[in-house]
């Protein structure tokens, strides 16, 4: 039982260290680093649920509100998003993405999987069955 323990441990360390780094590479893989990855998140996160409040914005990325509202006008002002009168509280905004946010999101992604499609196209093909089996497992673990 001990050694079965310690197994786990020793695997929840390694993998933990291999996710950060594999992170960090991939989010190495900029388009345009003039844009933080604080707000590529937020983007993100306005491309994935649609258009919200800042408030529900900051919900969304575990932020404050007025550390979402410092974001929301630098985005604003690279022409990422834009604001416009909630339909139903004129005390708040709707926080929307501009096209040139949608072209900028597909840009990252396109670079970061151009990235590892290089990577994975070295693999032996049982290294990329076992990472296609590893893909699985690790959604199912976060909860996807």
């Amino acid at each position: 039982m001990a050694r079965t323990t310690l197994d786990t441990a020793a695997l929840a360390h390694d993998l933990r260290l291999a996710v950060m780094r594999f992170s960090r590479r991939l989010r190495n893989q900029r388009v345009d680093t003039s844009v933080t990855l604080t707000h590529l998140a937020a983007l993100s996160t306005l491309k994935r649920h649609g258009a919200m409040s800042p408030g529900e914005l900051a919900s969304h990325e575990r932020v404050q509100p007025p550390s979402m509202t410092r974001v929301v006008v630098a985005l604003e002002g690279k022409g990422l998003v834009t604001r416009t009168p909630h339909p139903t509280d004129r005390r708040q905004v709707i926080i929307e993405l501009t096209p040139a946010a949608e072209d900028l999101l597909t840009e990252e992604a396109r670079a970061r999987e151009a990235w590892l499609s290089g990577k994975l196209h070295a693999l032996p093909p049982e290294d990329r069955a076992t990472l296609r089996e590893a893909a699985r497992i690790m959604d199912e673990l976060a909860g996807g």
